[in-house]
């Protein structure tokens, strides 16, 4: 009797569990995970955080040492792992790459790149800034001091942060987190939009990576794509259009 009781009490966690995976994929993803790129930190992500919270989503955010790409994938796989329920995987800039490799984790419903790189396999950043488009502008990174690369501030307003006001422009070259450059030759192993569905923000009038090679990868990788006017700094300076697209991302599965 006592074994008849523990079977019906197995099959009903069972049809309770199967039942709370079909409701999430009929809702969609609720949960949010945002992964900043270069030279920041993940305090720029504040305004889509608020949009995102506000419509009901939660949220996390990866504050990487971009000291290598190991680690920050490390970092980001925590945060998914902490996360409930299906995953949209956020990343902006370098963060592209850290979503490309962390986003195979089993949480991850699906990719959002935002003005990121979007790397194939045994790619990095180093093999796709090595022949930039003709013309396309050379963004102002110093020569590296003791392993770790920095913007010249008195040129990262124009380059990096050209549509976000001048005061939270000026904060950000001044807090800005030196980026290793163990962490710009961190290849990709097996690129997560090879097999989950991914989105692209293009931002036009981008100064530190070109319109044109964003347009790239995000056709390469099959991504829905939005092209937005807006420098690199877009998740700052228009993140409604951002938490737009992650919105969208997030929908259930067709």
């Amino acid at each position: 009797m006592l074994k008849k009781s523990l079977l019906a009490a197995a099959a009903s966690l069972a049809l309770a569990a199967a039942g709370t995976t079909a409701f999430a994929a009929e809702k969609g993803a609720k949960s949010v995970v945002l992964v900043h790129g270069a030279f920041a930190d993940g305090t720029g992500w504040r305004g889509v955080y608020d949009i995102l919270k506000k419509d009901g989503y939660k949220v996390s955010i990866v504050q990487n040492t971009t000291t290598s790409l190991a680690a920050d994938v490390a970092a980001t796989k925590q945060a998914i792992d902490k996360s409930e329920g299906p995953v949209v995987l956020v990343g902006h800039s370098y963060g592209g790459v850290v979503i490309s490799e962390a986003g195979t984790h089993e949480k991850v419903q699906s990719l959002v790149y935002i003005a990121a790189f979007a790397p194939d396999k045994g790619e990095s950043v180093s093999t796709l800034i090595a022949n930039p488009p003709a013309g396309a502008p050379v963004p102002p990174i110093l020569p590296p001091v003791d392993g770790f690369l920095f913007l010249d501030k008195a040129k990262f307003a124009a380059s990096f942060a050209a549509d976000v006001d001048a005061e939270t422009a000026a904060f950000m070259a001044d807090s800005q987190v030196p980026w290793g450059v163990e962490a710009l030759s961190g290849a990709v192993t097996e690129p997560a939009w090879k097999t989950k569905p991914s989105y692209y923000l293009v931002a036009a009038q981008d100064l530190m990576i070109p319109p044109a090679a964003q347009q790239m990868m995000a056709k390469r990788a099959g991504a829905t794509v939005v092209e937005v006017p807006g420098s690199h700094a877009i998740y700052v300076s228009n993140p409604k259009a951002v938490a737009d697209l992650i919105e969208k991302a997030a929908q259930p599965a067709n």
